[in-house]
């Protein structure tokens, strides 16, 4: 989901596709300030403040995290008093007052931005519910073709990468969300000894507006490199091959951007 805000017709639109994000929260606010040098005066001139507060909210039954970047921002506040927490939302107020956006994110005002227009960013998924094992790691990719990654793509891509895995469809007593395709669990296929808690999670889903198709990945159980890098692998393969957006933890990333992500994210790990 993208879209760009520029018009009251917009505004609507994010507030009845949103909810006003409702019961969400915020994750995180990033503020970049731009400067340029200017040769006639020597000096480093203001050139434009871009705001982008990422939430996550519910809707619907599905769980949404949507990244609304503000640019052209000419005024706006970021303030929590020390033993707040101002991140947890009730509904956002907006309005477009001449010719500029204005977001309310809470009532006193601690947060608000004035700006010249906003891009939404959007990830979709089936709310989960938690398991006995630890969740090591959760990695989800919203693609833009029709048709996603299959079971036995999946199997022949960690194949390939030398890290042969098995398959069991997941066994559900509850009912789950009409979205979901197909899900299961992945284990190396040559070591009988793993713990059978200790597995990559499958879940692919339909995102509920227009086309394309969502995944899921979760690691469980005890720390294992091997599924570490399964979850690796099968992340770099199908950043490759479909266009989309991957989120990892509260930041969404475009596919095309994930292997530079990862390697900095390895480069800034402290060694042990």
């Amino acid at each position: 989901m993208n879209r760009t805000i520029k018009h009251t017709e917009d505004l609507r639109w994010l507030i009845g596709h949103t909810g006003g994000f409702r019961a969400g929260y915020v994750t995180e606010v990033q503020i970049l300030k731009r400067r340029l040098f200017d040769e006639k005066s020597t000096r480093d001139v203001p050139a434009g403040t871009t705001i982008a507060v990422t939430i996550h909210y519910e809707i619907r039954g599905l769980a949404r995290v949507a990244k609304l970047t503000m640019t052209g921002v000419t005024d706006f506040s970021v303030f929590e008093q020390d033993g707040i927490d101002c991140s947890s939302l009730s509904v956002i107020q907006t309005e477009l007052n001449a010719g500029k956006l204005r977001f309310w994110f809470d009532p006193q005002g601690e947060l608000y931005v004035v700006c010249d227009e906003a891009h939404l960013e959007e990830l979709t998924l089936p709310m989960v519910t938690a398991q006995q094992a630890a969740e090591l790691a959760r990695w989800t990719f919203q693609g833009l073709e029709t048709d996603g990654p299959s079971i036995q793509w999946l199997l022949g891509e960690l194949n390939q990468a030398g890290l042969p895995c098995t398959w069991h469809d997941t066994e559900r007593s509850d009912a789950i969300h009409p979205a979901v395709q197909w899900e299961g669990n992945l284990r190396p296929a040559d070591d009988f000894s793993v713990d059978e808690s200790n597995l990559v999670h499958a879940m692919a889903y339909s995102p509920p507006e227009g086309q394309g198709f969502g995944l899921l990945l979760r690691v469980f159980g005890m720390q294992d490199r091997r599924l570490s890098r399964i979850l690796e692998v099968l992340a770099d393969r199908i950043t490759q091959h479909f266009s989309g957006n991957c989120l990892v933890g509260t930041t969404i990333i475009p596919g095309r951007e994930w292997e530079r992500w990862l390697i900095r994210e390895h480069r800034s790990r402290p060694e042990r």
